[in-house]
């Protein structure tokens, strides 16, 4: 698919796509490998992007790529139109097929296992219509790009006012649907004791074991802004990374060391004193859960299953409000 220029040249939809890739991974080399692609092949289709825009889109130098005025002004334009060209296929599929009823989400992987099953079910029975709903579950970076192509209707995640994305922006609207909290977990000292193996704050010549979240996940994002503003500080050593917090929580259950990792995730290993907080309440991170969406229009199923959502927000949450508490270390 094309757009002509007004003065003959034209324009390739991958183009845009190339562009995006670029301006969210701010390095050729990632936006090659997310699209399949070779970094010269990439490359040369920016370069024949920025001639038929006429402007420099990135600045270039060699450790770093980031957006020129012209591309932060251009990026918004290119994601809408993706967007909304990505948005008007799936519409267009669905009608052919008769099938008008099509939710598509996107979920971080914890949510996928632990708050969208029942949240789902709890709205299935108060729609109109049986959906027909489709969840892909990855890490954040993955999940923002599939909204921001307009992949998906939806995308559920964790979110930190302190974290600032692609998606708090003007061109996206979310909605609060439930609340959360990071809790710095750790297994116990001894079997019949509820004291931490590893405890915060540590210190200089005994190090804190710390289990992290890589940086394309949504909770690596929440923790790195926390932890940027913390009036808190702790001596840390990191031990293990991954983006699943679900890994992060079998890490942590057979003692490799100590990770904030959503309460909603462990609730019953902190129960059962299989697993206990290894800092006092100050260490805790509470967080929200909600559900973004393009501000442009949607499918009419999706349109109501917005409206449904906005309709009925989440009890009031028993937690204070969110307190910026990490450490410096």
């Amino acid at each position: 698919m094309r757009y002509l220029h007004k003065q003959g040249g034209a324009m390739e939809i991958n183009w845009l796509h190339d562009f995006i890739a670029v301006a969210s991974a701010r390095s050729f080399s990632r936006a090659a490998e997310q699209r399949n692609s070779s970094q010269p092949a990439l490359s040369r289709r920016i370069k024949a992007l920025e001639v038929w825009a006429g402007a420099a889109l990135f600045e270039r130098t060699t450790h770093a790529v980031s957006l020129t005025p012209a591309g932060d002004a251009f990026r918004l334009t290119a994601e809408d139109i993706v967007r909304r060209l990505s948005a008007g296929r799936l519409e267009a599929q669905e009608l052919a097929r008769g099938a008008s009823d099509v939710l598509k989400f996107a979920s971080t992987n914890a949510l996928s296992l632990t708050f969208f099953p029942d949240w789902l079910r709890g709205i299935e029975t108060m729609l109109s219509f049986v959906p027909n709903v489709q969840l892909v579950a990855n890490h954040m970076e993955a999940c923002e790009r599939m909204l921001l192509a307009g992949e998906v209707h939806f995308l559920l995640c964790h979110h930190h006012p302190a974290v600032v994305t692609a998606l708090t922006t003007s061109q996206f609207r979310s909605a609060h649907v439930g609340d959360d909290c990071l809790i710095p977990a750790s297994v116990p000292a001894s079997r019949s004791g509820r004291a931490a193996r590893f405890r915060l704050p540590g210190t200089e010549a005994a190090p804190v074991q710390v289990l992290s979240y890589r940086q394309e996940s949504g909770m690596g994002k929440i923790l790195d802004a926390v932890r940027s503003t913390s009036p808190l500080g702790a001596h840390l050593k990191p031990a293990f990374t991954s983006h699943l917090a679900k890994l992060l929580v079998t890490m942590v259950q057979a003692g490799r060391g100590m990770a904030w990792l959503p309460e909603s995730l462990i609730v019953d290993q902190l129960a059962s004193g299989a697993l206990v907080k290894a800092g006092g309440q100050e260490w805790e991170i509470p967080i929200e859960i909600r559900v973004f969406r393009p501000r442009s229009r949607l499918t009419p199923a999706a349109e109501a299953f917005w409206t449904h959502v906005q309709e009925h927000p989440p009890p009031s949450s028993p937690r204070k409000a969110p307190r910026v508490r990490r450490s410096r270390g």
